[in-house]
């Protein structure tokens, strides 16, 4: 019985010895080598596993951090990610340094499957070249002419709609018959 009792003692043990192991090792990958308290780094504002603690609101639980911090970072084990709202920072990632910050291969290979090689999969000058042929179909030309179209027939169907019901003489809930 006495051996029974020290075999699960040393197992028990054994056990909560890992599992202490493995959260120290998590710890210090997510906290090591972040310039946490750099002020030329965004500010921390919690790690990933924050994201599970706010599941239930997780979209509300960003969006007060966004409105309180416009640039914050999420830290998680061996990555340090950012979110902001600030304009000039999104001008500036994407219009004016946008070599300098790249998609990096593991998301490149992640998106690969869905997008191939097109703008949202690739870097350097193959983003460039989507990017060009891109900038025609974005034209305000083209975006005016499409949104005029768009606007046309969709106000035609309203019209027809708000009409049948007007000469049936019935009430109807917009949000519904659209």
């Amino acid at each position: 019985m006495a051996f029974l009792f020290w075999l699960l003692t040393f197992t028990s043990l054994s056990i909560f010895v890992l599992l202490l192991t493995f959260l120290l090792l998590l710890t210090v990958s997510l906290f090591a080598g972040k310039s946490i308290g750099d002020p030329n780094y965004a500010p921390v504002k919690g790690t990933v596993f924050h994201q599970l603690f706010y599941f239930n609101r997780l979209f509300d639980h960003q969006t007060e951090t966004a409105r309180s911090l416009r640039t914050f970072r999420l830290l998680g084990p061996g990555m340090s990610v950012h979110h902001t709202t600030d304009t000039k920072n999104v001008e500036h990632v994407l219009k004016g340094r946008f070599e300098d910050y790249s998609n990096g291969k593991y998301n490149q290979e992640i998106v690969r499957d869905l997008f191939g090689d097109g703008i949202f999969a690739v870097d350097g000058e193959k983003w460039k070249k989507q990017r060009k042929l891109a900038s025609y179909e974005f034209s305000t030309r083209v975006l005016r002419d499409f949104s005029s179209s768009a606007f046309r027939t969709n106000a035609a169907k309203l019209v027809r709609l708000v009409s049948g019901f007007s000469e049936k003489d019935q009430v109807f809930d917009m949000q519904v018959g659209l």
